[in-house]
């Protein structure tokens, strides 16, 4: 049955790398990004070179290579120094889910505004017209003002549990 050294076969390791796959197109990214993120929360060592990533992923170098850059722009992977010459490695990087967090909290801030520009354009108009835009006003409303709370609990609940220093 293909069992890794953990006791995990290779079919639910692959099952795992395409939930996550799945779940991030769903989020709007790429598929192979996905997949790429996928193996690096599981990978052993933690730092895979382009070529190990492909071969795991039946992908092209080129296409782990694009997908890669995205995640790191993304801040969710991180190159990392090479042993061997001329070889890009990546891991998933520490703190990459709260920096991730912050991203999508940064955009959520921008459709804040723009929810409250559309509010300002219908100022004179029924409570009706508003409503829509009085919802998105109020649920971005919260998560700044929240969410900033909770990841800077979380980044000091993982320094006094691992002692890794803020993430961000």
């Amino acid at each position: 049955m293909n069992e890794l050294p953990n006791g995990i076969t290779k079919i639910e390791e692959m099952h795992f790398i395409e939930d996550t796959a799945l779940f991030f197109e769903r989020m709007g990214m790429p598929r192979m990004a996905g997949r790429i993120l996928g193996v690096l929360l599981i990978a052993d060592p933690p730092a895979q070179s382009i070529t190990e990533i492909g071969e795991k992923l039946n992908a092209s170098k080129s296409s782990v290579s694009i997908m890669a850059r995205l995640l790191v722009e993304n801040g969710l992977i991180e190159r990392v120094a090479s042993p061997v010459p001329r070889r890009d490695y990546y891991r998933f990087k520490e703190g990459g889910w709260i920096l991730y967090m912050r991203q999508w909290l940064a955009l959520m801030r921008e459709l804040h505004k723009i929810a409250e520009r559309g509010l300002a354009l219908l100022e004179e108009k029924p409570e009706e017209m508003k409503e829509r835009l009085l919802e998105a006003h109020d649920l971005f409303s919260l998560l700044e003002e929240r969410m900033p709370e909770l990841l800077e609990f979380l980044e000091k609940e993982r320094k006094e549990r691992t002692g890794i220093s803020k993430l961000s």
